[in-house]
């Protein structure tokens, strides 16, 4: 590895341009060497009996003292049983935080030359899921609440009364009137308070000042512990962008984004997987170390369970045609 970028609160350290990133991964060995920095840093550590002691196998596993199991770096995070080459999931890792909106499947399809939609579309949505690390912490008040609707076009309906949209609850930090913090997105099935009230409790630190419009939907709060600060936009007089202006913010950002990036082409079980990728993107719109993101990016994944997934026939046809 040729620069030494470490510091303090950042290990270990990262590339910090393409050039870099090819002369630190050039081969699997060393993608292997960085993943078991990330995993273990204090050193090997067994998953079923949490033995401190083993030895490497000439397969690369390792070998535990304590219960005898075989263990990869990659069993049991997001990469767990992947036939694609890690400096394949490396480089997608790379691309998807370096490029300012992201990337789509068929376009890390062609830039990585993969044989298949398919595989370039389970990177990335194993990727989105390592977005999220397990166990951040909540948001902290003022907190605007509110929700938009993605997805295809209701003729003639506005706003709640939509049907045939996806629901997106949105919930962000207002550091001052044009300021804005941290975001948390999350599908909900509907616009009651039984979706609504558990989205923001999971979201926002107990507490916190809880800012919303007059929803009837979200009257439950108070019993939660906010202090729920409800402004009815009809009675105001303002419009509802400048009474709510960071989520309003961040939904026509969304928007903007999903039909950009993905052309719009997202679907109810899979909506959250770009919600967390946005989530991601824009909690840290203002670093300007982009390797930094790929390493938060792998320091997630290596935490992260596995998940399968399985794109539909008629998507996976679909974009094979558009090749």
């Amino acid at each position: 590895m040729v620069a030494d970028r470490s510091s303090p609160e950042v290990y270990p350290p990262y590339p910090g341009t393409w050039q870099e990133f090819l002369s630190w991964f050039a081969d699997e060995k060393t993608c292997v060497a960085y993943l078991e920095q990330l995993r273990w840093a204090a050193g090997f550590r067994c998953p079923k009996c949490e033995g401190a002691k083993g030895w490497r196998m000439i397969d690369g596993r390792w070998s535990c003292s304590g219960c005898g199991r075989k263990v990869s770096v990659t069993a049991g995070t997001v990469f767990d049983r992947s036939r694609i080459p890690l400096q394949q999931w490396f480089a997608a890792a790379w691309y998807m935080t370096n490029q300012k909106h992201g990337v789509s499947a068929l376009g890390l399809q062609r830039l990585l030359g993969l044989g298949s939609y398919q595989t370039a579309w389970t990177i990335l949505q194993k990727l989105r899921t390592a977005m999220v690390r397990p166990g951040r912490d909540r948001l902290c008040g003022p907190v605007e609440a509110d929700e938009t609707y993605v997805g295809g076009i209701a003729q003639g309906v506005r706003g709640r009364g939509s049907d045939c949209k996806f629901i997106v609850a949105i919930a962000i930090e207002v550091l001052s009137p044009k300021g804005f913090g941290r975001v948390r997105l999350q599908h909900v099935n509907d616009v009651s308070g039984a979706s609504l009230v558990p989205f923001v409790s999971s979201a926002v630190e107990p507490g916190s000042e809880v800012r919303t419009d007059g929803w009837k939907g979200y009257n439950g709060l108070s019993r939660q512990g906010y202090r729920h600060h409800a402004t009815s936009i009809a009675e105001s007089g303002d419009p509802a962008h400048v009474s709510m202006p960071g989520v309003h913010k961040v939904a026509s950002l969304l928007k903007r984004w999903l039909l950009g990036t993905h052309q719009g082409s997202v679907t109810a079980k899979y909506l959250d997987a770009y919600l967390n990728e946005f989530a991601f993107r824009f909690n840290r719109r203002h670093s300007s170390r982009r390797g930094l993101l790929f390493l938060r990016l792998l320091q997630h994944a290596v935490v992260t369970p596995p998940t399968r997934y399985r794109p539909s026939r008629s998507r996976t046809q679909a974009q094979n045609h558009n090749l």
